[in-house]
């Protein structure tokens, strides 16, 4: 395995989910989550909607999240355990716009960030400026403390960001349902009208963008 030195990462205990399959009809039990930092001076220029150079980076991160999982389930296999990894931002189910399992479910459960009211994760080093990993096995590891609350506060300035308005601005906690705090069809709507030159349409980050947790990382690179 390549020497993939990643910033934020953890084990989730996921035996209460409905976990992708393997090709013998068992579902995972566990799964190792990670998290790979935006580049923090690309994620500040989008305050006002997407950019080449948040389109590239965006690229970058997700083609080595895809590397590192294929590695990982690699090693994981050759070690004698199944192994399973989970593309980045790929979008298995167009109707209902998401993938085969949430990325966010396996980082909060293994204790790496829990979900602003932008419905991304939000990790304390990196702020809601990373794109996420995961990797689906049966190997017996330590898992991480699950994330059961939100630190979000009263701030709402996600939700006064959004320019679909697709934000609800009701907290997260764990059970919610992903449409009680994101509209995802006015969201995705809204962004292939728009930033359609971005990926057709998959890229906005402007929620992202003004997080207060986010923010500090690039006020720490400025001082």
């Amino acid at each position: 395995m390549e020497d993939h030195r990643l910033a934020l990462w953890g084990a989730a205990d996921l035996r209460a989910f409905n976990t992708p399959l393997d090709e013998t009809g068992q579902k995972f039990c566990r799964a190792i989550s990670w998290a790979v930092p935006m580049a923090p001076l690309v994620m500040a220029g989008i305050g006002k909607g997407p950019t080449r150079a948040y389109a590239d980076e965006y690229t970058r991160v997700n083609h080595l999240i895809n590397e590192v999982s294929v590695d990982l389930a690699g090693e994981i296999r050759t070690r004698g355990f199944r192994s399973l990894s989970l593309a980045a931002s790929d979008r298995t189910d167009t109707i209902h716009i998401k993938g085969d399992f949430p990325h966010k479910t396996a980082a909060t459960r293994a204790g790496i960030g829990w979900i602003g009211r932008h419905c991304q994760l939000i990790t304390r080093p990196f702020g809601s400026w990373v794109r996420l990993g995961t990797v689906f096995t049966d190997m017996t590891l330590a898992c991480g403390t699950p994330v059961e609350k939100n630190f979000c506060g009263n701030c709402n300035r996600c939700v006064d960001a959004c320019p679909a308005t697709a934000l609800t601005g009701r907290a997260w906690f764990p059970g919610v349902s992903r449409d009680a705090i994101l509209a995802a069809k006015a969201c995705d709507q809204w962004k292939k009208q728009h930033y359609f030159q971005y990926h057709k349409g998959h890229n906005c980050g402007i929620c992202s963008a003004v997080c207060p947790y986010g923010l500090k990382v690039l006020k720490k690179l400025q001082q």
